[in-house]
């Protein structure tokens, strides 16, 4: 490990900043901190429990606010109830990936040859080996087929394999979602384009030109490998079907107006990346067989490499973009890297509880997996300020949080607010959590973390109506008013 967190001293301070709290009966009113001098601007702000009964969310919710410097706790509601945390399980990610796998980490991609190449020939296989690269791209493979080409390949006598076993396969990465989210593909060592693929339609008289694609900024290579079909229905709008490793898609005619495009999830990524370098080879001159999986790493010469940027790149873009693919590939690559060899998302997010209990101080951590898109997670307040602090108000972190534009009253942008915010979201249906750091007008800085959740009203919700369920955009509005207007509380209230 690298040693990105280590401030014990300060997590007992957390800890015992709520040594009076009992596990059982967590208290559901503010606690204010010990009293000082107020200014005018403090007698004016409402309370906290007045903010609560206000947004008057429904379903349950806790937070946290402390010194993020030395752990005191500054004020609580229900500041041991685990919740799910949703996306703000990235932020724990992002610390657990860089810890054990380093900051300046990167992933390889490479394409390998079995034999040697003679008179343009590859006297063996060609083997394309993923290594947990989260944010390849269609143009990264462009590039590696111009270098396989720069090399003098022109064809193979053996077969054309992917490799994509360097991480344990996941057809998903949540089941409960609807099919056709491009947010929830599957996760492979070997990854592309975040594991999507491109559907576009266009209306053609009374029919529809339709396009599967791979397409970047650079390129857009067609495939195969998905395909879709126009259904004369109404509902359901799309509906899917894994035809031996071909992802069989029908759309709703009725859905699809005169044109449009969207992302689709891919669930054989290896063989998506595959076929793609497979045409984008063609283009080169380079003649490539159908891919065919492999389980085996293989043994041979590297032809052609493709590295990503650094860990601390990416997983800033991750935190920006909530991309849930690369939360998971950086989970599992951690997992993997510790010599667990997990075989699925929950036991590798159980690896990251324990880890974190470990190296944070957290007290009960439950990960179902490394992005939050599942909401089997729970994470109290209290264990994510402890990270928060943990990590440092200057440490990384903080870093690669995105700036957060604080919310006036009535839920519009305040640009010119005295306090900044640095943090990470999380919605699903019914659910809102937002963690972070906020620095207050005299520059003292702040960890808070808050979460909410109707779990009922999620549960009561099928499986097929996931996507836009109704009530979930405006308690999710209200939430987020809630969080904003306790933030500018915060900020004013316990600046020194």
């Amino acid at each position: 490990m690298t040693g990105v967190i280590s401030r014990r001293a300060v997590l007992g301070g957390l800890g015992s900043g709520l040594a009076s709290v009992a596990y059982a009966n967590a208290p559901t009113r503010s606690i204010r901190p010990a009293s000082k001098a107020p200014g005018f601007d403090k007698l004016t702000l409402p309370s906290a429990d007045a903010l609560v009964a206000q947004a008057n969310l429904g379903g349950k919710l806790g937070f946290v606010v402390a010194d993020a410097n030395t752990g005191e706790v500054l004020e609580v509601r229900s500041p041991l109830l685990p919740l799910p945390p949703a996306s703000v399980t990235k932020a724990i990610t992002a610390v657990y990936g860089m810890s054990v796998l380093g900051a300046e980490h990167s992933f390889p991609t490479e394409v390998i040859a079995t034999g040697p190449i003679e008179a343009g020939v590859v006297q063996g296989d060609l083997v394309l080996v993923g290594g947990g690269d989260p944010t390849l791209d269609t143009n990264a493979l462009a590039a590696m087929a111009a270098a396989l080409k720069a090399k003098g390949v022109l064809a193979l006598k053996g077969k054309f394999l992917v490799h994509g076993g360097r991480l344990p396969y996941q057809r998903v990465i949540d089941p409960g979602q609807p099919d056709h989210l491009g947010y929830n593909p599957a996760v492979s060592g070997l990854n592309l384009n975040y594991n999507r693929v491109h559907f576009e339609w266009k209306r053609a008289g009374q029919s529809f030109d339709v396009a599967m694609d791979a397409r970047s900024d650079r390129f857009r290579p067609s495939v195969n490998m998905a395909k879709m079909q126009i259904v004369d229905r109404k509902v359901p709008v799309y509906t899917y079907e894994d035809a031996m490793g071909v992802d069989n898609w029908t759309v709703a005619r009725g859905a699809l107006g005169n044109g449009g495009s969207r992302w689709l999830p891919v669930r054989r990524p290896d063989l998506y990346a595959g076929e793609v370098f497979q045409v984008l080879a063609r283009a080169q001159g380079v003649r490539l067989p159908p891919p065919v999986a492999s389980g085996d790493a293989p043994q041979g010469v590297v032809l052609a490499q493709h590295r990503s940027r650094a860990l601390t790149e990416i997983a800033r873009g991750m935190l920006k973009y909530s991309t849930n693919l690369t939360a998971e590939v950086i989970g599992l690559s951690a997992s993997t890297e510790l010599g667990a060899a997990p075989t699925s998302l929950s036991g590798s997010g159980a690896m990251m509880a324990t880890w974190a209990k470990a190296e944070l101080g957290a007290n009960r951590p439950q990960f179902q997996d490394h992005s939050g898109l599942g909401d089997g997670s729970r994470l109290s307040a209290l264990d994510m300020v402890k990270v928060l602090v943990s990590a440092g108000p200057a440490g990384a972190l903080q870093g690669l949080m995105k700036d957060v534009t604080p919310l006036d009253v009535k839920g519009r942008p305040r640009n010119a607010a005295p306090y900044g915010i640095q943090a990470k979201t999380g919605t699903l249906n019914f659910v809102s959590s937002l963690a972070g750091y906020v620095t207050a007008p005299d520059e003292r800085r702040l960890a808070f973390a808050f979460f909410s959740a109707d779990l009922d009203r999620r549960a009561a919700i099928s499986r097929q109506d996931r996507e836009r369920p109704a009530g979930a955009k405006g308690w999710s509005r209200q939430s987020r008013w809630l969080q904003h207007q306790l933030l500018a509380r915060w900020a004013i209230m316990h600046g020194t």
